[in-house]
C-alpha cells in the first residue's frame, strides 16, 4: 500500500467508520450511509494531509513544471 492509500484508509477508518477502501464486491460492504458532518471531517482531513505531504516534497524544477 502506498503512502496516499494508507492516509486515505486511515481517514476512512477514523471519520467514516469504513474498515477498508478495497472493493469487496458485496453491497453491504462496499456502500455506506454517512452523515454529512462525517464526510466534511474526512474531506478536511484529506485536504490537510495533502498540504502536509505537499509541503514535505521538494520544489519542482522548471523542466518538471513545463512538462505538465
Amino acid at each position: 500500500m502506498n503512502q496516499i492509500d494508507t492516509i486515505l484508509t486511515l481517514i476512512a477508518q477514523k471519520h467514516l467508520a469504513i474498515d477498508t477502501l478495497q472493493t469487496r464486491h458485496t453491497d453491504s460492504l462496499d456502500f455506506h450511509d454517512t452523515a454529512v458532518w462525517c464526510l466534511r471531517d474526512a474531506l478536511e482531513a484529506a485536504f490537510k494531509a495533502g498540504i502536509e505531504v505537499g509541503v514535505s516534497l521538494p520544489a519542482p524544477t522548471e523542466a518538471e513544471i513545463a512538462k505538465d
